[in-house]
């Protein structure tokens, strides 16, 4: 067949898995096409053909993107081996066919799409379309500017190099990091290379879609407007600080901050001033007035006359 849809990406729409889990089925024998065992994913499926999946016959669900306010303690998978709680025990049955749009780890919180439009989620995830995701960092302490530098330069870690898009300080300890790739926990790696352990990490945008005020655990259909800006990156915002070079201006503290340094240094100095004058010992009134009169000439009545010496005439 030379029209039609890819096998793999046909069970995808189907709802039994992402691409590579419904390459590994085929790939295992598990899918007929017309009666005819299939082992081959790239195989093309025309709207006449019947495919079986261990005996059943499987067709398109409709297609749909939901958003999930993921949070912690919950893994991003249908089924853990290790019999953890999953994402999908927060969904209704009616939603059970769709597939994570990458993951966010166990510990993660935040923004997490599902879908059975295998297209999008390809788009979402291929390096090559640049789509930002962006998260809100909270270090065990806080980060060196020069660390911020070394995330855009890139990290060479195990995995290989690991860079960000953009990064930006919020505070001594969080940061806003902005991503374009998906290398395994690469927030977390990446932090750790530095000797930083990650004890919050929120993913808040994909696109320009950004996270809203659904609590944790809750979640909504998006609506067709909503999938088309995660499929665009911003533009026209206010510019991000990028990167920070050795002796910038912008590493210096913000006018606040100098400000508040300041207020702080006169007081300190007052109070300073004020330790030193209780621990000044009172002074002598006489010592003063000898003091004020030492070096002038002293009157002739005042000054000793020695036996044996008199006045000549």
């Amino acid at each position: 067949m030379d029209q039609g849809t890819r096998l793999n990406k046909y069970l995808a729409s189907c709802g039994e898995g992402s691409r590579r889990a419904c390459d590994k089925l085929i790939q295992e024998g598990h899918v007929e096409i017309n009666g005819q065992p299939c082992l081959n994913p790239a195989q093309r499926v025309g709207p006449d053909d019947h495919v079986k999946l261990d005996g059943r016959r499987v067709s398109p669900k409709e297609t749909g993107v939901v958003m999930l306010n993921k949070p912690r303690g919950l893994v991003s998978s249908k089924d853990d081996e290790f019999g953890r709680e999953t994402v999908f025990e927060l969904l209704p049955g009616s939603l059970q066919h769709l597939n994570h749009v990458g993951r966010l780890d166990r510990d993660s919180e935040g923004l997490l799409l599902l879908t059975n439009d295998g297209n999008l989620s390809q788009t979402l995830l291929h390096p090559s379309k640049h789509i930002e995701k962006e998260y809100i960092v909270t270090a065990n302490q806080p980060v060196a500017d020069e660390h911020l530098r070394q995330f855009l330069s890139g990290l060479y870690t195990e995995d290989g190099k690991m860079v960000a898009k953009e990064v930006e300080r919020l505070s001594p300890r969080r940061i806003r990091v902005v991503l374009i790739t998906g290398h395994k926990r690469q927030i977390r790696v990446m932090f750790k290379t530095l000797g930083y352990t990650v004890q919050r990490l929120i993913r808040i945008r994909i696109g320009s879609f950004e996270l809203t005020d659904i609590p944790p655990g809750k979640w909504r259909y998006l609506e067709p407007k909503e999938i088309e800006l995660l499929l665009q990156n911003p533009t026209g915002r206010k510019a991000r600080v990028k990167a920070r070079r050795p002796g910038d201006r912008r590493d210096a503290p913000a006018k606040g901050a100098r400000k508040t340094a300041r207020k702080t240094a006169r007081k300190t100095a007052k109070k300073t001033a004020r330790k030193v004058t209780k621990r000044r010992p009172k002074q002598d009134p006489y010592e003063s007035d000898e003091r004020s009169t030492r070096g002038a000439r002293r009157p002739p009545s005042s000054r000793s006359k020695k036996p044996g010496r008199g006045r000549k005439f």
